[in-house]
């Protein structure tokens, strides 16, 4: 029979359907957030889609009877900023959104998949909340949601599953880091915080650090780079520390126009979504995106990211896993 961490496989799509609902209804409750219907995908020409980290091509085609080129989106940062505006929401209320993507660049492994799913969300705030305070308040409400899931699933199966969280979230910025482990690299650093505090949120991430590297790339038009982060665990199943969730306050128009001058992007300028942030036309707002898949994963304490998800795979990966005792959806 094939198994997924002592569960069947089917076992393990009902608690992967438990894990989603639950989570899902403590961040609509936590974040005061709407639930609304999101593109699958958007015009190539009007600059709604996620760069990501800048190099990441986007999947494209076109609608062959009207000549429109159009993406797959890789996430919904600039499109939930714009939605906000367009549905009329006020400082305080927020939405979220399903959103699954196609990142064809992707290196696939046990925590990666050309797949994407995720809950993303974003919330209207005021000018005024654009700090480390605000910030921290809102990770600390999103970690609360994983407490309270932990227990709510490890309550439904208590001989198989472990509590893996500790009782609080640690903030460290990236400078932080490197600081104290200057000899490491990036993903060194991240397994070393996660092993130490368990949950981390690293921020401060996509401005040059004192060696003059990154912590990691991030698009200038999205994130505050001083205002954003990760959220990161330790994960025991796998050995490694897991990111769960990329998050931050978004840029202002001061910010916009200073990080693309820093990133050589200011090309982007021109773009519909640029241009109305640049002229102030779209509410401040904080925002992020939480990984279904990881979620579950790390809750249901899989090994491999494709036990919980149904994606496609290269055949060394596939043998890797077989090698492993590991069945891949």
């Amino acid at each position: 029979m094939m198994m997924v961490n002592g569960f069947t496989v089917r076992e393990s799509q009902e608690g992967i359907k438990l894990i989603k609902d639950f989570f899902e209804k403590k961040l609509s409750e936590k974040l005061n957030l709407t639930r609304v219907s999101a593109p699958l995908f958007v015009k190539a020409n009007t600059g709604l889609n996620d760069n990501l980290s800048g190099v990441e091509k986007a999947v494209t085609f076109q609608m062959r009877k009207y000549g429109e080129n159009l993406e797959i989106v890789q996430s919904l940062a600039k499109w939930k900023r714009m939605a906000l505006k367009t549905y009329e929401f006020e400082v305080g209320q927020g939405l979220y959104t399903d959103m699954n993507a196609i990142r064809p660049d992707e290196y696939v492994d046990n925590i990666h998949s050309i797949y994407v799913d995720q809950w993303d969300w974003e919330r209207v705030i005021d000018k005024s909340d654009r700090n480390e305070e605000f910030l921290k308040c809102i990770v600390n409400k999103i970690f609360e949601c994983l407490k309270e899931t932990e227990v709510y699933i490890n309550e439904i199966y208590p001989t198989r599953l472990n509590d893996k969280l500790p009782e609080k979230i640690t903030f460290i910025t990236s400078q932080e880091l490197e600081d104290r482990y200057p000899d490491k690299s990036t993903k060194e650093r991240e397994h070393l915080a996660c092993i130490e505090y368990g949950a981390v949120f690293i921020s401060k991430i996509g401005g040059k650090l004192n060696s003059g590297e990154k912590h990691d790339d991030r698009s200038p038009d999205y994130d505050d780079w001083e205002l954003n982060g990760d959220i990161l665990v330790w994960d025991e199943a796998i050995g490694s520390s897991l990111e769960l969730s990329s998050m931050g306050i978004r840029v202002s128009e001061e910010v916009l126009d200073k990080q693309l001058k820093l990133a050589n992007a200011e090309d982007r300028r021109h773009l519909s979504y640029h241009k109305a942030l640049l002229e102030g036309e779209l509410p401040y707002t904080i925002g992020g995106g939480i990984g279904q898949s990881r979620l579950c994963m790390f809750f249901l304490e899989a090994k491999h990211i494709g036990q919980v998800q149904s994606s496609i795979w290269p055949d060394e990966e596939i043998r890797r896993t077989e090698n492993d005792g590991i069945f891949l959806l």
